[in-house]
């Protein structure tokens, strides 16, 4: 917790909007993509979703495969209290929402469902997006399934678009055909360790393009993060990267100089720090 107060506040001091950036193709993706204020209808569902998420007070058993929970004591858990300290937030939704709406991307591959918050925003942004999301808890990835098939049919909702797949990370990404744009956006949030980060970020390198964006959640999550997140950085493969705090979003660009962001997506810098911090 003290280790990602004292990032948060190292990000503040260094962040910059888009007066700060020179290159255009970042400038584009702050002005129009991070700093869109328009109030997309979208939204609507992705509040929907996440109000029955946290008016479920059924219980699962949860299998951690991942760097472990800093609010559960017990693997047997709440609906409602797993939507509301591990899922994504209102704002990084609609800013997940708003990123896959920018780039249009043909096929996406999240890793790391949850209880489908993100899975969601992924969904809603292309609903002509082939979506394949992955999780390793059985109980989990059942209750994602069923909780937004059946909100696609009350809101009619396109999540139809989204294939499901339990099974562990790496075990699924040897049966891949890794070549290149097997995906064009792959969101990582399925285990937050050095190993496992720098595992995946290796074993999907074969599939990028030059329009690949991968997304990290949780860069700072730990000091081990921040040194995966630093090592990806200086990649020779990755042109540009840009670090939300939350998440530190990768591109492949070889037309792309060598550079390195840190954009504040509030485009006035606040603190909001306890929204930001996963605890």
């Amino acid at each position: 917790m003290l280790q990602q107060i004292k990032s948060y506040i190292k990000f503040l001091f260094h962040s910059k909007n888009e007066h700060g950036v020179h290159s255009p193709f970042v400038f584009d993706l702050v002005t129009k993509c991070f700093y869109d204020n328009t109030k997309y209808p979208e939204y609507e569902t992705l509040k929907s979703y996440r109000k029955s998420l946290l008016e479920n007070k059924n219980t699962i058993e949860v299998i951690d495969f991942g760097a472990g929970s800093r609010v559960f004591k017990s693997n047997t858990r709440e609906i409602s209290k797993i939507a509301q300290t591990a899922g994504i937030t209102p704002k990084n939704a609609e800013l997940l929402f708003r990123i896959v709406r920018y780039f249009q991307p043909k096929s996406i591959l999240e890793i790391g469902t949850s209880l489908g918050l993100a899975t969601s925003a992924l969904s809603l942004g292309n609903s002509n997006a082939k979506i394949i999301t992955l999780e390793g808890c059985p109980n989990t990835q059942k209750q994602a399934q069923v909780q937004l098939q059946s909100r696609s049919f009350e809101t009619n909702s396109n999540f139809q678009n989204i294939e499901f797949i339990n099974t562990e990370f790496s075990s699924y990404f040897k049966t891949l055909n890794l070549s290149p744009v097997t995906h064009h956006i792959i969101y990582f949030d399925g285990n937050h360790s050095k190993k496992a980060t720098l595992d995946y970020f290796e074993a999907l390198l074969p599939t990028i393009s030059n329009d690949s964006v991968w997304i990290f959640d949780d860069i700072h999550w730990s000091a081990d993060m921040e040194e995966a997140w630093e090592i990806i950085k200086n990649h020779p493969k990755v042109s540009v990267t840009i670090d939300t705090f939350q998440w530190g979003i990768v591109f492949f660009r070889a037309e792309q100089e060598k550079e390195h962001f840190i954009i504040n997506t509030n485009k006035t810098i606040s603190s909001h720090l306890f929204e930001r911090i996963r605890f």
